[in-house]
């Protein structure tokens, strides 16, 4: 369906007032998805579908998280173990060649790669030929997590709402025409490969399926894996609806609501499969939960639960009359030069909305890297559990973004993967503790994939734990720490001891290591290597891994000979060094780089997410933001997860202005029409990583201080924010004018101490838990 006419491209910054009522919050179009990338995302953390509101066949693309191709393998290569320590010493040695060719014949696991996320499968809506449609608009309201459609045909308007229930772990459709008998339409359900669909009864659409795979020496034994099913009930007000051909036919009707269920026997205690449950029958009772239940029943339910989560936090940057104009319209405006906050706020919002969707209860694993929306059998890298950046950015939001809920799946995930993870650290490192490497899937594979010279990242897993000591920063739950934080932390910590070798200087280092996915150029022989030793990420990861455990192993009263021995290791380490350009060495050795301007920026760990990289650092400091320019002038920042970790980048460098610049090339050059990040392909790691960066640019709390307005840009002179979270589980409230702070207001939801900061003003007091504190913009 064409639009009737375009609004003109603006080529300069939409006007903006200073803030008076909420955004809209709303990304609204005048024509129906074309493109997969068009379509409007739902999802309550386990089920998900991408919506297309098309007028004449409905297409709406089904998603469950554990519909994953793949069985548990312990591919833990056999030989690791017994040739580790010659690999290693080639390694110190310099002989990088010969490294390489042991460790792709014994380190390399077997089979050395996963299989992949895949679709659910596609419901569609075939209405019959139709008169001309008009007043066409759909919309994804973000604070409903509703996705409405409307259109007039004739005299008669049609109506389209569907949202993802969490409370009831359903997908629910409803379709209103104004007129009485109005809708007329075939209901189908489609599933490509591996699933059998049928009618049952006049008003119910059944899928069973099994996911057939077939050998593949990379990927592991064929066989019948994952057992899923899927239930759709319609019912109808006015008219019939009435079962032929394995659809659904709906004649006159007035009004029809579609409840849809999905499940697997994936089992997340088990990382396998589970027999004893019964995919069908879940579904079954799922949908029998419902009986009695109107569409009104069920929307409240929703947004009772959905609501609570989402308005925690409000952002306001400049109230913009671009509200007014389509969302795609407004991105080409951007991407042809023009300003706009208000897009931004959407944008930052919406990067809420997806971790809310792809990441909570009743969901059991983690948000992959397209989140949860896929309609491949085989999607790119395989829409897996990505975990040297990827998996981590996109949690680096959760936190601050008051959405703690959303990390509890990864916590869980997290808390299986260390039994693999133990294997691997025993078989491949003769090691205690856990590892991981730089990829997973659901069924726990820890091994080295997919190639020496792309895999090799042993402290993968040590990078991830951060993610859970930040949950314990930002909430203080000390069970939390205790019970679940905490053995992963320590696990990860017993592995890094185990790990480290002395070099020939005496320093302790890593060995195999890698600065993913980065090449250097080896001066002995002119050859491009990545596989290395101690590459700067590892001893940063190291240094913030041990900081955290010492400061938990403190709350937590642990053996303080524990506490010792992790000093004791981090005074051996080799220092963050400056190389002889100014940047921070990516390497041990002052290595040419094959690619300057790569898109990983591994050896800026220490500066975000780390927090070793401080003003309270000069000398790194300052070779951080060098090692930045220098990428970005060597074509950096050219997929959209890599422009969004330049964005926090350069919030921590305390830039507002340099953030904000990657903030809009990041809408400019790595966003869809619907506001997905573009890799490209899609991946969801970009929208997380931007999100968070609007958050580092408006308030940090990493080094003991509450920072306000540490980034602000002059693009943003007024505006204000609520409800975002700061360590030490306080609630911020700011308000600015003229690119100044008005006021702020800590909700303090633990007690203790608090430091806050604005610009050179720092303020230290008490709090107790449940009160509110008030400053001006002086912290007075």
């Amino acid at each position: 369906m064409k639009k009737l006419f375009l609004f003109p491209i603006l080529l300069f910054a939409l006007s903006c007032s200073s803030p008076k009522e909420e955004a809209q919050l709303k990304l609204w179009y005048e024509q129906p998805a074309e493109k997969w990338t068009d379509a409007l995302p739902i999802g309550n953390g386990r089920i998900g579908a991408m919506v297309f509101s098309r007028v004449d066949t409905e297409r709406i693309q089904l998603n469950d998280e554990s519909v994953w191709a793949g069985q548990p393998i312990d591919n833990n290569n056999p030989g690791a173990r017994s040739h580790l320590k010659k690999i290693q010493q080639l390694l110190l040695n310099g002989k990088i060649n010969k490294a390489v060719r042991l460790s792709n014949k014994y380190l390399l696991g077997t089979p050395p790669r996963i299989r992949s996320y895949q679709t659910l499968g596609d419901l569609y809506f075939t209405f019959p030929n139709r008169g001309k449609v008009k007043e066409y608009k759909r919309e994804l309201n973000l604070r409903t997590g509703i996705v409405t459609t409307n259109y007039k045909i004739d005299n008669q308007e049609i109506t389209q709402k569907i949202f993802c229930s969490a409370p009831d772990d359903i997908i629910v459709v409803q379709l209103n025409s104004s007129i009485k008998g109005g809708l007329n339409f075939d209901i189908v359900l489609k599933r490509e490969q591996d699933a059998v669909i049928k009618t049952e009864g006049q008003k119910t659409i059944v899928m069973n399926g099994q996911i057939i795979d077939k050998p593949d020496p990379l990927r592991g034994p064929g066989g019948k894996h994952v057992r899923f099913a899927a239930r759709l009930v319609a019912n109808n007000i006015g008219g019939s609806i009435s079962a032929e051909s394995n659809q659904l036919k709906v004649k006159e009707a007035n009004s029809v609501t579609i409840i849809f269920a999905a499940e697997t026997d994936y089992s997340v205690d088990k990382l396998s499969f589970d027999k004893s449950i019964n995919p069908e029958l879940v579904c079954e009772k799922k949908i029998a939960n419902t009986k009695g239940l109107s569409y009104k029943n069920l929307e409240n339910n929703h947004l009772k639960e959905y609501q609570q989560l989402f308005n925690r936090v409000e952002l306001n940057l400049g109230k913009c009359d671009s509200d007014k104009i389509p969302t795609d319209e407004r991105l080409a405006r951007v991407q042809k030069g023009a300003e706009d906050s208000g897009l931004i706020t959407l944008y930052f919002q919406y990067g809420r909305y997806l971790l809310m969707s792809s990441s909570r209860n009743p969901g059991v694993l983690p948000a992959n890297l397209q989140g949860i929306w896929n309609k491949h059998f085989n999607a790119p890298w395989s829409s897996d559990f990505h975990t040297n950046i990827n998996l981590q950015m996109n949690y680096w939001p959760a936190e601050v973004c008051n959405l703690s809920e959303t990390v509890e799946p990864l916590t869980n995930f997290f808390l299986q993967i260390m039994r693999p993870g133990k294997r691997t650290a025993q078989k491949m490192y003769g090691a205690r503790g856990w590892n991981m490497h730089h990829v997973t899937d659901p069924f726990g594979r820890t091994a080295l994939m997919d190639g020496i010279q792309w895999g090799t990242s042993p402290l993968a897993g040590a990078w991830m734990t951060l993610a859970f000591w930040r949950h314990y920063q930002f909430t203080q739950d000390k069970n939390y720490l205790k019970n679940k934080a905490w053995p992963i932390m320590k696990g990860a910590a017993d592995f890094v001891l185990d790990f480290l070798i002395e070099d020939n200087q005496g320093r302790l280092v890593t060995a195999p290591s890698m600065s993913p996915e980065n090449s250097y150029i080896l001066p002995s022989d002119g050859k491009e290597y990545q596989i290395t030793y101690a590459a700067t990420i590892d001893i940063e990861i190291i240094n913030e891994l041990f900081k955290a455990c010492l400061e938990a192993g403190e709350i937590l009263k642990y053996s303080k000979d524990y506490s010792d021995s992790l000093r004791k290791v981090l005074k051996k380490l080799p220092p963050v060094r400056v190389g002889a350009n100014g940047t921070i060495m990516e390497w041990i050795e002052d290595y040419k780089e094959v690619e300057p301007g790569h898109r990983h920026m591994s050896h800026l760990f220490g500066l975000h997410p780390g927090t070793t990289i401080t003003p309270e650092t000069p000398e790194l400091f300052k070779a951080a933001r060098k090692t930045i320019e220098r990428r970005l002038a060597n074509g950096g920042g050219h997929t959209g997860w890599s422009r969004a970790w330049i964005i926090n980048f350069y919030a921590r460098l305390l830039d507002g202005e340099n953030s904000y610049k990657h903030l809009l090339a990041l809408l400019r050059k790595s966003t869809l029409p619907n506001l997905f990040d573009n890799h490209p392909p899609f991946q969801i790691d970009g929208n997380f990583g931007g999100t968070a960066g609007i958050a580092e640019m408006l308030l940090q709390s990493q080094n003991g201080e509450v920072n306000l307005l540490p980034a602000l840009p002059s693009a943003w002179p007024d505006g204000e924010f609520k409800g975002l979270k700061a360590r030490g589980n306080f609630e911020v409230d700011v308000k600015w004018n003229n690119g100044k702070l008005k006021n702020v207001t800590i909700h303090s939801l633990s007690g203790g101490s608090c430091t806050l900061r604005y610009m050179n003003n720092v303020k230290t007091f008490a709090t107790e838990t449940g009160k509110v504190y008030s400053f001006d913009g002086n912290l007075e």
